[in-house]
């Protein structure tokens, strides 16, 4: 497994993804099993994507180049989201990610900020 590699993939399905609520496609990035934290002081969440999709009418996002070291890869992004209540959300990020043997994301910790 080529650790830039997947980590692009993942960068790149999210990037479709995101903006086309496609929860089948990012979801086929995770390994059966995979520990998701979505935020660094919560549990993780359970169904998170179906839910935060439902809240949103549109996203808008770009992921940076991962940054790779051995299994793992660190990844920027920035999205800006319109919801359904009429609210928005303008949002910069960083996935931190460990991938399996067959490309697959294992272990994946969240830290984002409103601006």
């Amino acid at each position: 497994m080529d650790t830039r590699q997947a980590a692009q993939r993942w960068a790149d399905v999210w990037e479709r993804g995101w903006p086309a609520h496609d929860v089948a496609a990012i979801s086929a990035l995770y390994a059966e099993g995979a520990f998701w934290q979505q935020h660094p002081f919560l549990d993780p969440e359970p169904g998170y994507l179906a839910r935060v999709f439902a809240e949103e009418e549109s996203a808008q996002c770009r992921f940076g180049a991962p940054l790779v070291d051995g299994d793992q890869a660190a990844v920027p992004w920035t999205a800006q989201t319109r919801l359904t209540d009429g609210g928005s959300e303008d949002l910069a990020g960083v996935s931190l990610l460990r991938f399996g043997s067959d490309g697959l994301v294992v272990e994946e910790r969240d830290f984002c900020h409103q601006r």
